[in-house]
């Protein structure tokens, strides 16, 4: 214990120490004098003393704080996976504190701590509430975290957009940075963390007590609701307050308990003292590579970027081992509430002509007699028609593709949750058209489909193959693609910093927008779509057979490993066309999938073509959403996609609560 205490102070001290050396010129001995009083002279010492200094200073308080409150967030849920990050506390925080700056930026300057912990405790609030019924130490409640996370951070995103102005200084903070730190934000924080020494002594036994179990810990006269109280409390204010200062550094706080515990830690005490410490290790770590980066490629890396790449690989590997049986049936697809007939196409049909019509004809526009804004049917003018019928037709292919390849993942896989979005397929594409665009200098709408095909079918391989060990498991495999996800989103996070106006016309693709799709384009799209699901069709009864059994589709003929392959790029072609010509729109492929199972399409070519017709009408709704609801702005279509699918996630969520 004393020599392992005196081994992790040494090394907090040496990353301290290597941390200034990497962003500072001046020798140990200048460094030294300018600690202790010395007068600067010469922008060198003054940028020592005034930025190197108390980024270094901020990087250790705010790496414990995250540490501490991951230690604790684990042992108060015995979940080796809870943290603010994988429970939706930051996205939540991050939320409040884009809307207070967009509504009451004084509110913000003034209040920044309480504006993040009342967004964090309203999503930590909505968890619980969904996933107490099956506890706190499995993966539902970390299921629920992300899908309250992904809900969070899309509705940041579109406040971002519609008030970008307003906003250009949250790119940076919002991926978690120091660079712009100096002794105000020291000053600022350091007051906010003294209760952590208070709760780290107050705490340990009642942690040591609920190791135990709650029913020892009550019968030794602990107050169970009393302490998750005050931990509560304790974790949302630092929480808040680390968030205010630098912005959303997620993956520290899950590293370095787990790591504490890697190490030897077994008391309460000691996992609390030493996550701390290891905390502060991992971001001057995390940050000196930051900066060294930085210094290479002449960019302001983002430090939650570096901490992002690092943990995202640590998440995966967690997960491989952490994975129960209990959790590889822990999410059904839901009950047929129909018996499938021609009449639902029929009913489907009149609703995607009925949905074309309204959204070609009923409108929002603004009146400069009465100065307000009309909703009003009217037909659209030749202008209007020329920028219409290419975003109604490509919001048409993008419901089918992603509807399509959604049916075939879920078959394949037999996973409810196996969508285009949950498996990285979408996430890679993206992340290999952001760096050709970045790399060779080219609007990313203009980067040919290829390059998008060929990110999808790696992302594909690589999270196949991690998902072969609890044989795709819903919760192994959800969180494995979110945590693909965060790694490739940590790449390109660092070019969005920059807070340009490439920031923006990128920012709005990953949305997923089609208003920028030309004609051209739209028919391209549609062509490759319609190509893909036929030959989808073509196949139905390789995965009919393969959604059986591999033994009883060998025994018809079928090779599966061939078959299942042949499928699997399938499904990679259909995402990387739509995300080629669109960008990210993901959750239309968990949904559609499900709601066609529900209007009782249970064999493949029913499911195929339910689902492409749900997609339809769903991308259709969600565009003229998107024009009027902000109207005269306009959001992207994903936003409003995603902002569906987050909240279906958590419908499934609470489906899988509730007794069956």
């Amino acid at each position: 214990m004393i020599f392992r205490s005196f081994a992790y102070l040494a090394l907090l001290l040496l990353s301290f120490w290597l941390h200034l050396q990497l962003s500072s010129a001046l020798g140990f001995a200048q460094q030294w004098h300018l600690i202790w009083g010395a007068t600067p002279h010469g922008f060198p010492e003054f940028q020592y003393l005034y930025a190197s200094l108390p980024r270094a200073i901020l990087a250790l308080s705010i790496g414990a704080t995250l540490g501490f409150c991951g230690s604790l967030l684990q042992q108060m849920t015995q979940n080796h996976l809870a943290s603010p990050l994988t429970l939706g506390l930051s996205a939540g925080a991050w939320l409040a504190l884009v809307v207070t700056g967009v509504w009451a930026p004084t509110i913000l300057a003034a209040h920044g701590a309480w504006v993040a912990m009342g967004g964090a405790l309203i999503a930590s609030l909505f968890i619980w509430i969904i996933a107490a019924k099956q506890g706190l130490n499995g993966f539902s409640i970390i299921l629920t975290g992300i899908a309250v996370n992904i809900l969070c951070a899309t509705l940041a995103s579109a406040f971002i957009l519609l008030h970008e102005q307003a906003t250009l200084s949250l790119f940076i903070w919002g991926a978690g940075d120091l660079t712009q730190t100096d002794w105000h934000w020291v000053k600022w924080l350091v007051p906010k963390l003294i209760i952590l020494p208070i709760i780290m002594l107050i705490a340990h036994r009642p942690l040591t007590l609920l190791k135990l179990g709650e029913q020892n810990a009550r019968a030794r006269g602990m107050s169970i609701g009393v302490t998750m109280l005050v931990i509560g409390f304790a974790i949302l204010w630092l929480i808040g307050s680390a968030i205010a200062a630098v912005g959303v550094i997620g993956f520290i706080s899950l590293l370095a308990p787990n790591l504490a515990r890697y190490l030897g830690s077994r008391r309460s005490l000691d996992e609390l003292i030493f996550s701390s410490l290891l905390g502060a290790i991992l971001l001057l770590v995390t940050d000196s590579i930051a900066v060294l980066a930085g210094q290479y490629s002449d960019q302001v890396i983002p430090s939650g970027s570096t901490a992002t790449l690092i943990g995202a690989p640590f998440l995966i590997i967690l997960l491989r081992q952490q994975m129960k049986a209990s959790d590889h049936t822990s999410l059904q697809l839901p009950k047929s509430l129909f018996t499938w007939s021609n009449r639902t196409a029929l009913v489907l049909l009149a609703l995607i002509g009925a949905s074309v019509l309204f959204s070609l004809t009923y409108s929002p526009s603004y009146s400069l007699v009465s100065h307000h804004t009309l909703w009003q049917f009217h037909w659209p003018n030749q202008t209007l028609w020329h920028l219409r019928w290419p975003a109604l037709l490509t919001a048409t292919g993008s419901g089918i593709g992603m509807s399509v390849a959604g049916v075939i993942l879920q078959r394949l896989i037999k996973n409810p949750l196996a969508s285009p979005g949950m498996m990285g397929l979408t996430a890679g594409s993206t992340l290999v058209l952001v760096l050709y665009a970045m790399f060779f200098e080219q609007a990313i709408t203009s980067v040919n489909p290829i390059i998008a095909y060929s990110g999808s079918l790696a992302a594909l391989c690589i999270l196949l193959l991690l998902g072969r060990k609890h044989h795709f498991a819903p919760g192994s495999l959800i969180l494995t693609g979110i945590a693909l996800t965060a790694a490739m989103d940590g790449v390109i996070q660092f070019f969005l910093a920059q807070g340009n106006d490439d920031v923006y016309s990128i920012t709005r693709w990953m949305s997923g927008s089609i208003y920028n799709v030309t004609g051209t384009k739209s028919l391209w799209l549609i062509f490759c779509v319609t190509g893909f699901t036929a030959i989808s069709f073509v196949f139905r009864d390789w995965l009919t057979l393969l959604a059986a059994s591999d033994p009883l589709a060998q025994s018809l003929g079928v090779r599966p490993q061939r078959a299942r392959l042949t499928l699997l790029i399938l499904a990679a072609l259909l995402v990387s066309s739509v995300t080629a010509f669109v960008g990210p729109i993901a959750f239309i492929g968990l949904i559609a999938p499900h709601m066609a199972v529900m209007l009782g399409a249970k064999k493949t070519a029913q499911q195929l073509w339910t689902a492409a017709l749900l997609g339809t009408l769903l991308m259709l709704i969600a565009d003229w959403l998107a024009r009027t609801i902000a109207y005269p702005a306009q959001l992207p279509t994903g936003i409003i996609a995603a902002v569906i699918g987050s909240v279906y996630l958590v419908f499934l969520m609470i489906k899988s609560q509730s007794p069956h």
